[in-house]
């Protein structure tokens, strides 16, 4: 899935070939799941482009806008497989040599633009999987972050630095119960981390992802703070351009899971693992990401243990009653456990299986 680094390569292409433009002809495909589950549609859209300006771009996290001359605004996001091309532009963050990217119009198109100018300027929002959002929004340009779906979103770390905060980060984990890589993930808390960015700073940061959050110490979310805006503003600065990545960051080397001849291991030897969290899979360094306080599965196993123990008490004690007694006491104990194991299957965390995707 495009992330914060991946969106603000298109909103720079945006800026360099639309911004300025008025859209001669804009054409769409109806889908009710990608305008439709975002409360437009696809002729709404057309309606309110044609014609139109367009003055200006903007991102939030993954969630990146277009701003017109006459609201409304148009909002997207791109999904696990969505993305917007520029015909002769070279939008893609990867290095593509698949004949059906040079076609054009391109495959699963939801809408087309061209400029009115002379050589016109063309641009397709694509989606295979049809899991991106593209919505209007009516509002002042300078509001748009005001309203759904941006105002449920986290700060921008890079746009929001001045909300981003060493201070506000440190109340925002210190406040939570909940593995550090499922709370970099979760856009409420922070917009734009993604999978491999969650990684990334993760691993620059030398924190463990399965760690609990509360149990972070004061210099390790110095460390993390700093790994946030390191990893985001490299990125950027690169418009996601992995070849230009520095070559000590983990993502040039985290791609070989499950692949015949290419080991999971830094140059250096130090292995890379795979774990599931916050129901993704992470990639972790153990040589260098150290758990310094409990995790997930730490805490699991402690219950566990307890529930044995207590499994042994209750066996030890039945073999100094009698059968009778040993029965009704049987009975009583039953109705105090069973409760207690429920709520503790209730209270384990769960996780789903996720695939690594690589580039």
């Amino acid at each position: 899935m495009p992330e914060l680094a991946e969106v603000a390569r298109i909103v720079h292409f945006i800026r360099k070939h639309l911004v300025g433009r008025t859209l001669a002809n804009v054409q769409v495909q109806n889908d009710d799941i990608v305008y439709g589950k975002a409360g437009t549609t696809a002729a709404e859209f057309q309606k309110a482009m044609q014609g139109n300006k367009i003055t200006g771009a903007g991102q939030q996290g993954k969630y990146f806008w277009i701003t017109m001359a006459k609201p409304p605004h148009v909002v997207m996001h791109f999904g696990m497989t969505g993305w917007l091309k520029i015909r002769n532009a070279d939008t893609y963050y990867y290095r593509t040599t698949n004949a059906d990217d040079k076609e054009w119009p391109p495959k699963y198109w939801k809408f087309l633009l061209e400029t009115d100018e002379t050589p016109k300027t063309e641009a397709a929002f694509v989606d295979p999987r049809r899991l991106a959002r593209i919505r209007l929004v009516d509002c002042p340009a300078d509001d748009i972050r005001k309203y759904t779906p941006l105002r449920e979103n986290g700060p921008d770390p890079l746009t929001d630095k001045d909300i981003l905060t060493l201070d506000w980060l440190r109340d925002k984990i210190k406040g939570k119960k909940v593995p550090i890589k499922a709370l970099l993930l979760d856009q409420a808390n922070i917009s734009g981390i993604g999978n491999w960015m969650g990684d990334e700073i993760l691993y620059h940061s030398k924190i463990h992802p399965e760690q609990y959050s509360n149990t972070l110490t004061n210099e390790q979310i110095q460390q993390l703070h700093n790994s946030i805006d390191y990893v985001c503003t490299t990125s950027v600065r690169v418009l996601a351009d992995s070849e230009q990545f520095p070559e000590d960051w983990l993502f040039k080397h985290r791609w070989g899971k499950g692949k015949k001849n290419q080991s999971s291991a830094l140059p250096n030897g130090n292995k890379i693992v795979f774990l599931t969290v916050g129901g993704r899979t992470s990639a972790v360094v153990p040589a260098v990401q150290r758990k310094t306080g409990p995790v997930a599965k730490e805490i699991d196993d402690e219950d566990t243990v307890e529930e044995k123990k207590e499994k042994v008490a209750v066996n030890s004690k039945r073999k100094r009653t009698a059968v009778k007694e040993e029965e009704e006491e049987d009975d009583d104990k039953d109705e105090v456990a069973a409760p207690k194991r429920r709520a503790s299957r209730k209270t384990r965390p769960t996780t789903k299986r996720s695939t690594l995707g690589g580039r």
